[in-house]
């Protein structure tokens, strides 16, 4: 899929005023059915290693994926119209930091509403353009009935407070974003949002792809990229996630993000 420059234009602004924008149809599901075929088996052996953890609530998993095939996908992560919004956001001299999934499964529960992070100065309290953003997309169809998203659409330029008081006033209100395999969601992680239960028996992984200006530094967040996949990568992927360790091979740890609601 290809976009214009207003296209582009249109969808930054999107996530300027509503804090979210969703492009319909840009990565082939095909492809996401490879990564999902090989999520699951990581998935299973999170469970079994840090499942007791429950940092986001009852049968719900943050999982970060290494960066080889089939996850080390330029197709993806070094997709056109998504840096082009990236850059228009974050600046042409960004950085790519994150690569994981969140995945709730049957029995999983509403998470608290919250926000992915905190205020850059907390001492002022007011809010700033974007610093940082994630860019999540479906390996399974998202639907009413396993465990949408639900955001509150504008309150990234608000304090949480605000925001919250707003909610229970009924001035803004919390939407369910289903989505289509193949679909992409490009949001500014201040809005007020929590997960919702899956009711199926089918995970429902959602990838994650952080991007931030390049001089917001969250340690609990990195992607270890093999010297092998480094030396393949383009200068363009190269230069977004040139502050991340090269590694000669994958080590796999403990997940570092349990801290994640604000």
């Amino acid at each position: 899929m290809q976009a214009s420059e207003q296209q582009i234009a249109d969808y930054a602004q999107a996530v300027l005023d509503d804090s979210f924008c969703i492009v319909p149809g840009l990565f082939d599901p095909a492809v996401l059915d490879k990564w999902n075929e090989a999520f699951q088996p990581l998935l299973e052996e999170h469970i079994k290693r840090e499942g007791h953890k429950l940092n986001r609530g009852s049968n719900r998993y943050y999982v970060t994926l290494p960066f080889v095939a089939p996850f080390a996908d330029p197709a993806i992560f070094e997709n056109e119209v998504i840096l082009s919004i990236v850059e228009r956001l974050v600046g042409n001299d960004g950085v790519m930091c994150q690569l994981a999934t969140d995945t709730p499964l049957l029995g999983s529960e509403y998470q608290e509403v919250h926000r992915d992070t905190q205020l850059l100065f907390p001492e002022t309290g007011k809010e700033t353009p974007p610093y940082q953003l994630a860019v999540n997309f479906p390996l399974v169809d998202v639907t009413l009935e396993n465990g949408p998203m639900e955001l509150a659409r504008g309150t990234h330029m608000l304090s949480k407070q605000d925001g919250m008081k707003r909610l229970e006033t009924g001035e803004v209100k919390l939407e369910q974003l289903v989505m289509h395999k193949g679909d992409v969601m490009v949001r500014d992680v201040r809005h007020l949002h929590r997960g919702s239960p899956n009711h199926t028996a089918i995970p429902r992984p959602m990838v994650v792809i952080g991007y931030s200006r390049r001089w917001l530094f969250r340690p609990e967040v990195s992607i270890q990229i093999p010297r092998t996949t480094w030396e393949g990568l383009s200068e363009r992927a190269r230069f977004w996630l040139r502050f991340n360790p090269i590694v000669e091979q994958l080590k796999p740890g403990e997940e570092a993000y349990q801290s994640f609601a604000y």
